[in-house]
Protein backbone atom coordinates (compact mmCIF):
# COMPACT_ATOMS: atom_id res chain seq x y z
CA UNK A 1 0.00 0.00 0.00
CA UNK A 2 2.67 2.60 1.00
CA UNK A 3 4.39 1.99 -2.14
CA UNK A 4 1.40 2.87 -4.48
CA UNK A 5 0.70 5.91 -2.54
CA UNK A 6 4.22 7.25 -2.76
CA UNK A 7 4.31 6.53 -6.79
CA UNK A 8 1.00 8.42 -6.73
CA UNK A 9 2.56 11.53 -5.11
CA UNK A 10 5.28 11.33 -7.63
CA UNK A 11 2.76 11.43 -10.49
CA UNK A 12 1.30 14.10 -8.56
CA UNK A 13 -1.69 12.08 -9.72
CA UNK A 14 -4.13 11.69 -6.70
CA UNK A 15 -6.80 8.93 -6.84
CA UNK A 16 -10.37 9.26 -8.03
CA UNK A 17 -12.81 8.24 -4.96
CA UNK A 18 -14.81 5.70 -6.07
CA UNK A 19 -18.93 6.02 -6.82
CA UNK A 20 -21.02 5.39 -4.34
CA UNK A 21 -22.15 1.53 -4.01
CA UNK A 22 -25.28 0.19 -4.24
CA UNK A 23 -26.86 -3.51 -4.03
CA UNK A 24 -23.71 -5.85 -2.54
CA UNK A 25 -21.93 -2.72 -0.77
CA UNK A 26 -24.86 -1.37 1.34
CA UNK A 27 -25.12 -5.39 2.25
CA UNK A 28 -21.30 -4.68 3.74
CA UNK A 29 -22.03 -1.20 4.82
CA UNK A 30 -24.77 -2.96 7.63
CA UNK A 31 -22.01 -5.18 8.81
CA UNK A 32 -20.50 -4.38 11.59
CA UNK A 33 -17.12 -2.91 10.36
CA UNK A 34 -13.93 -4.12 10.18
CA UNK A 35 -10.49 -2.88 9.67
CA UNK A 36 -10.17 -5.87 6.63
CA UNK A 37 -13.52 -4.59 5.09
CA UNK A 38 -12.48 -0.96 5.02
CA UNK A 39 -8.90 -1.59 3.95
CA UNK A 40 -10.86 -4.01 0.77
CA UNK A 41 -12.73 -0.88 0.13
CA UNK A 42 -9.68 1.23 -0.06
CA UNK A 43 -8.48 -0.64 -2.25
CA UNK A 44 -11.18 -0.81 -4.58
CA UNK A 45 -11.13 3.04 -4.45
CA UNK A 46 -14.37 3.20 -2.31
CA UNK A 47 -13.00 5.70 -0.40
CA UNK A 48 -16.13 7.19 0.98
CA UNK A 49 -17.20 3.42 2.60
CA UNK A 50 -13.97 2.83 3.69
CA UNK A 51 -13.95 6.08 5.83
CA UNK A 52 -17.19 5.52 7.07
CA UNK A 53 -16.31 2.09 7.99
CA UNK A 54 -12.89 3.65 9.75
CA UNK A 55 -14.57 6.29 11.43
CA UNK A 56 -17.01 3.80 13.33
CA UNK A 57 -13.34 1.73 14.24
CA UNK A 58 -12.50 4.98 15.51
CA UNK A 59 -14.69 5.59 18.21
CA UNK A 60 -14.03 2.32 19.29
CA UNK A 61 -11.81 1.54 22.40
CA UNK A 62 -8.48 0.88 22.22
CA UNK A 63 -9.01 1.83 18.24
CA UNK A 64 -7.78 -1.51 16.04
CA UNK A 65 -4.56 -1.23 14.99
CA UNK A 66 -3.93 0.26 11.34
CA UNK A 67 -6.73 2.32 11.64
CA UNK A 68 -5.26 5.63 11.68
CA UNK A 69 -2.51 4.77 9.07
CA UNK A 70 -5.60 4.12 6.49
CA UNK A 71 -7.80 7.07 7.29
CA UNK A 72 -4.66 8.93 6.35
CA UNK A 73 -3.87 7.47 3.31
CA UNK A 74 -6.96 8.14 2.26
CA UNK A 75 -6.81 11.76 3.22
CA UNK A 76 -3.52 11.85 1.34
CA UNK A 77 -5.17 10.30 -2.00
CA UNK A 78 -7.63 13.12 -1.64
CA UNK A 79 -4.81 15.88 -1.24
CA UNK A 80 -6.63 16.62 2.31
CA UNK A 81 -2.81 16.91 3.99
CA UNK A 82 -3.66 18.60 7.62
CA UNK A 83 -5.87 15.79 7.99
CA UNK A 84 -3.54 13.39 6.85
CA UNK A 85 -0.92 15.08 9.13
CA UNK A 86 -3.17 14.44 12.12
CA UNK A 87 -4.23 10.82 11.00
CA UNK A 88 -0.72 9.56 10.73
CA UNK A 89 0.70 11.66 13.48
CA UNK A 90 -2.42 9.69 15.86
CA UNK A 91 -0.62 6.34 14.53
CA UNK A 92 2.52 7.28 15.28
CA UNK A 93 1.15 7.43 19.06
CA UNK A 94 -0.39 4.76 19.28
CA UNK A 95 2.84 2.66 18.07
CA UNK A 96 6.34 4.32 17.40
CA UNK A 97 7.54 2.12 15.38
CA UNK A 98 4.89 2.30 12.99
CA UNK A 99 7.23 3.51 9.78
CA UNK A 100 4.69 3.86 6.90
CA UNK A 101 2.87 6.36 8.85
CA UNK A 102 6.09 8.19 9.94
CA UNK A 103 6.98 8.11 6.41
CA UNK A 104 3.84 9.13 5.09
CA UNK A 105 3.23 11.81 8.07
CA UNK A 106 6.58 13.24 6.20
CA UNK A 107 5.54 13.23 2.86
CA UNK A 108 2.25 14.95 3.29
CA UNK A 109 4.41 17.50 5.66
CA UNK A 110 6.41 18.28 2.18
CA UNK A 111 3.54 18.42 -0.15
CA UNK A 112 2.30 21.55 1.98
CA UNK A 113 6.13 22.61 1.81
CA UNK A 114 6.88 22.04 5.18
CA UNK A 115 10.36 21.13 4.54
CA UNK A 116 12.34 21.12 7.68
CA UNK A 117 9.40 19.30 9.54
CA UNK A 118 9.07 16.45 7.37
CA UNK A 119 12.92 16.05 7.32
CA UNK A 120 13.64 14.23 10.64
CA UNK A 121 10.45 12.12 10.25
CA UNK A 122 11.88 10.51 7.05
CA UNK A 123 15.01 10.30 8.34
CA UNK A 124 13.59 8.10 11.43
CA UNK A 125 11.20 6.31 8.97
CA UNK A 126 14.29 5.50 6.90
CA UNK A 127 16.29 4.41 9.74
CA UNK A 128 13.89 2.41 11.34
CA UNK A 129 14.13 -0.35 8.52
CA UNK A 130 17.23 -1.57 6.61
CA UNK A 131 15.11 -2.51 4.00
CA UNK A 132 13.44 0.26 3.77
CA UNK A 133 10.74 1.37 0.70
CA UNK A 134 13.50 3.58 -1.98
CA UNK A 135 10.97 6.41 -2.68
CA UNK A 136 11.20 7.94 1.22
CA UNK A 137 15.22 8.26 -0.43
CA UNK A 138 13.34 10.58 -3.29
CA UNK A 139 11.32 13.47 -0.83
CA UNK A 140 14.18 13.09 1.49
CA UNK A 141 16.57 14.29 -0.95
CA UNK A 142 14.43 16.82 -2.41
CA UNK A 143 13.69 18.20 1.07
CA UNK A 144 17.67 18.15 1.65
CA UNK A 145 17.86 20.42 -1.66
CA UNK A 146 15.08 22.71 -0.53
CA UNK A 147 17.20 23.84 2.37
CA UNK A 148 20.52 23.51 0.29
CA UNK A 149 22.14 20.44 1.74
CA UNK A 150 23.47 19.83 -1.62
CA UNK A 151 25.82 16.25 0.00
CA UNK A 152 22.96 15.21 2.16
CA UNK A 153 20.72 15.13 -1.21
CA UNK A 154 22.97 13.68 -3.27
CA UNK A 155 23.57 10.93 -0.94
CA UNK A 156 19.70 10.24 -0.64
CA UNK A 157 19.39 10.15 -4.37
CA UNK A 158 22.68 7.90 -4.64
CA UNK A 159 20.74 5.38 -2.04
CA UNK A 160 17.31 5.42 -4.34
CA UNK A 161 19.81 4.38 -7.11
CA UNK A 162 21.95 1.96 -5.36
CA UNK A 163 25.16 4.17 -6.04
CA UNK A 164 27.55 5.19 -3.85
CA UNK A 165 27.37 8.27 -2.34
CA UNK A 166 30.31 10.00 -3.54
CA UNK A 167 30.91 8.32 -7.17
CA UNK A 168 30.87 10.28 -10.37
CA UNK A 169 27.40 8.81 -10.87
CA UNK A 170 25.88 10.44 -7.85
CA UNK A 171 27.02 13.51 -8.39
CA UNK A 172 25.86 13.48 -12.41
CA UNK A 173 22.53 11.79 -10.86
CA UNK A 174 21.83 15.31 -8.38
CA UNK A 175 23.15 17.59 -10.90
CA UNK A 176 19.94 16.23 -13.48
CA UNK A 177 17.69 16.29 -10.31
CA UNK A 178 18.80 19.45 -9.26
CA UNK A 179 18.41 21.19 -12.79
CA UNK A 180 15.09 20.16 -12.64
CA UNK A 181 14.16 22.01 -9.86
CA UNK A 182 16.06 24.92 -11.47
CA UNK A 183 18.80 25.26 -8.93
CA UNK A 184 20.88 25.80 -11.78
CA UNK A 185 24.07 27.01 -10.10
CA UNK A 186 24.40 23.61 -7.91
CA UNK A 187 23.55 21.23 -10.71
CA UNK A 188 26.91 23.09 -12.92
CA UNK A 189 28.44 22.38 -9.54
CA UNK A 190 27.70 19.15 -9.01
CA UNK A 191 28.43 18.00 -12.84
CA UNK A 192 31.53 19.44 -12.80
CA UNK A 193 32.69 17.40 -9.64
CA UNK A 194 31.25 14.07 -11.55
CA UNK A 195 33.45 15.10 -14.45
CA UNK A 196 36.76 15.91 -12.48
CA UNK A 197 36.35 12.55 -11.54
CA UNK A 198 35.34 10.67 -14.39
CA UNK A 199 36.40 12.82 -17.81
CA UNK A 200 35.07 10.76 -20.00
CA UNK A 201 31.68 10.44 -17.63
CA UNK A 202 28.10 10.00 -20.95
CA UNK A 203 26.21 12.86 -19.90
CA UNK A 204 27.93 15.00 -17.63
CA UNK A 205 28.96 17.82 -20.37
CA UNK A 206 25.38 17.50 -22.29
CA UNK A 207 23.74 18.58 -18.70
CA UNK A 208 26.24 21.55 -18.38
CA UNK A 209 25.38 22.55 -21.77
CA UNK A 210 22.27 22.54 -20.86
CA UNK A 211 22.63 24.79 -17.89
CA UNK A 212 24.65 27.00 -19.73
CA UNK A 213 21.35 27.08 -22.39
CA UNK A 214 18.65 27.60 -19.24
CA UNK A 215 21.29 30.56 -18.33
CA UNK A 216 20.82 32.23 -21.51
CA UNK A 217 25.19 31.41 -22.22
CA UNK A 218 24.87 29.84 -25.98
CA UNK A 219 28.20 30.09 -26.23
CA UNK A 220 29.12 27.89 -23.20
CA UNK A 221 26.27 25.30 -24.48
CA UNK A 222 27.78 25.03 -28.29
CA UNK A 223 30.91 24.13 -26.29
CA UNK A 224 29.94 21.32 -23.90
CA UNK A 225 27.59 19.62 -26.52
CA UNK A 226 30.13 19.47 -28.72
CA UNK A 227 32.51 18.07 -26.20
CA UNK A 228 29.53 15.76 -24.63
CA UNK A 229 29.24 14.43 -29.07
CA UNK A 230 32.96 13.14 -28.89
CA UNK A 231 32.42 11.28 -26.27
CA UNK A 232 28.82 9.88 -26.68
CA UNK A 233 28.39 10.04 -30.59
CA UNK A 234 24.68 7.79 -30.63
CA UNK A 235 22.86 9.80 -28.14
CA UNK A 236 19.88 11.64 -29.99
CA UNK A 237 19.28 14.08 -27.06
CA UNK A 238 22.32 15.85 -27.86
CA UNK A 239 21.92 16.73 -31.25
CA UNK A 240 18.23 17.90 -30.93
CA UNK A 241 20.37 20.11 -28.17
CA UNK A 242 22.98 21.34 -30.05
CA UNK A 243 20.42 22.21 -33.02
CA UNK A 244 18.66 24.30 -30.71
CA UNK A 245 22.14 25.76 -29.38
CA UNK A 246 22.99 26.54 -33.25
CA UNK A 247 19.77 28.01 -33.93
CA UNK A 248 19.78 30.05 -31.24
CA UNK A 249 23.27 31.06 -31.88
CA UNK A 250 22.43 32.04 -35.66
CA UNK A 251 24.24 29.15 -37.08
CA UNK A 252 21.70 27.73 -39.51
CA UNK A 253 23.47 25.56 -41.39
CA UNK A 254 25.07 23.69 -38.45
CA UNK A 255 21.64 23.35 -36.58
CA UNK A 256 20.41 21.90 -39.29
CA UNK A 257 23.46 19.45 -39.75
CA UNK A 258 22.67 18.53 -35.64
CA UNK A 259 19.16 18.14 -36.16
CA UNK A 260 19.10 15.79 -39.18
CA UNK A 261 21.13 13.63 -37.23
CA UNK A 262 18.84 13.73 -34.28
CA UNK A 263 15.96 12.82 -36.54
CA UNK A 264 18.27 9.54 -37.96
CA UNK A 265 18.69 8.29 -34.56
CA UNK A 266 15.52 9.48 -33.20
CA UNK A 267 12.67 9.74 -35.81
CA UNK A 268 9.66 9.42 -33.41
CA UNK A 269 10.38 12.47 -31.38
CA UNK A 270 8.55 15.76 -32.38
CA UNK A 271 11.20 18.28 -31.29
CA UNK A 272 14.00 17.96 -34.06
CA UNK A 273 10.95 18.07 -36.77
CA UNK A 274 10.08 21.37 -35.04
CA UNK A 275 13.46 22.69 -34.60
CA UNK A 276 14.13 22.04 -38.47
CA UNK A 277 10.58 23.64 -39.63
CA UNK A 278 12.31 26.64 -37.32
CA UNK A 279 15.64 26.36 -38.80
CA UNK A 280 14.36 26.18 -42.78
CA UNK A 281 12.15 29.21 -41.70
CA UNK A 282 15.07 30.96 -40.69
CA UNK A 283 17.12 30.20 -44.06
CA UNK A 284 14.05 31.68 -46.02
CA UNK A 285 13.09 27.94 -47.04
CA UNK A 286 9.58 27.62 -46.36
CA UNK A 287 8.94 25.04 -48.68
CA UNK A 288 11.37 22.93 -46.92
CA UNK A 289 10.03 24.26 -43.05
CA UNK A 290 6.85 22.99 -43.88
CA UNK A 291 7.66 19.46 -45.02
CA UNK A 292 8.70 19.31 -41.46
CA UNK A 293 6.31 21.35 -40.01
CA UNK A 294 3.44 18.90 -41.61
CA UNK A 295 5.21 15.83 -40.28
CA UNK A 296 5.65 17.13 -36.53
CA UNK A 297 1.87 18.44 -36.75
CA UNK A 298 0.99 14.98 -37.82
CA UNK A 299 2.69 13.36 -34.76
CA UNK A 300 1.00 15.99 -31.91
CA UNK A 301 -1.73 17.82 -33.64
CA UNK A 302 -1.93 19.57 -30.04
CA UNK A 303 1.40 21.71 -30.04
CA UNK A 304 0.86 25.32 -30.61
CA UNK A 305 3.98 26.01 -30.82
CA UNK A 306 4.42 23.71 -34.45
CA UNK A 307 0.86 25.39 -35.22
CA UNK A 308 2.75 29.05 -34.72
CA UNK A 309 5.53 27.61 -37.04
CA UNK A 310 3.09 26.10 -39.91
CA UNK A 311 1.15 29.72 -40.37
CA UNK A 312 4.39 31.49 -40.66
CA UNK A 313 5.68 29.26 -43.15
CA UNK A 314 2.27 29.47 -44.70
CA UNK A 315 2.38 33.35 -44.81
CA UNK A 316 5.88 33.54 -46.37
CA UNK A 317 4.11 31.21 -49.36
CA UNK A 318 1.61 33.33 -49.99
CA UNK A 319 -1.14 30.82 -48.11
CA UNK A 320 -2.82 33.43 -46.35
CA UNK A 321 -6.14 31.14 -46.13
CA UNK A 322 -4.39 28.00 -44.39
CA UNK A 323 -2.05 30.70 -42.09
CA UNK A 324 -5.15 31.80 -40.50
CA UNK A 325 -6.16 28.64 -39.80
CA UNK A 326 -3.12 27.77 -38.16
CA UNK A 327 -2.65 31.03 -36.08
CA UNK A 328 -6.55 30.73 -35.03
CA UNK A 329 -5.76 26.84 -33.87
CA UNK A 330 -2.61 28.55 -32.00
CA UNK A 331 -4.72 30.65 -29.82
CA UNK A 332 -7.32 27.96 -29.50
CA UNK A 333 -5.06 25.38 -28.07
CA UNK A 334 -3.39 28.04 -25.80
CA UNK A 335 -6.89 29.16 -24.61
CA UNK A 336 -8.56 25.54 -24.05
CA UNK A 337 -7.86 24.79 -20.27
CA UNK A 338 -9.25 28.26 -19.38
CA UNK A 339 -12.46 28.36 -17.40
CA UNK A 340 -15.62 29.09 -19.54
CA UNK A 341 -18.21 31.06 -18.60
CA UNK A 342 -21.30 29.64 -17.08
CA UNK A 343 -24.01 28.23 -19.35
CA UNK A 344 -21.32 27.35 -21.81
Amino acid sequence: MIHRILLAFLLAAPMAQGQQASGAASTEAAAPPTFATAQELAGKGQLDQAMAQLDQLAAQTPEPAGVERLRGIIFYQREQFPEAIAAFSKAETQDPQDRESMEMHGVSLFRLGHVQEAIPLLERARANVQSANIDPNYVLALCYADVQRYDDSRHAFAAQFGFEPDSPEAYLLAARMFLRRELRDEAGNQATKALAQNAKLPLAHELLGEVALARGDVAAAISELEAERKINPMNPDLYDRLGDAYLRNGQYTNAQVALDRAVLLEPNSTGPFILLGETFLKLKQPIQALHYLVHAERMDPSNYVTHNLLGQAYKAIGQLGAANREFKTVVQLQHQNDPQPAGK
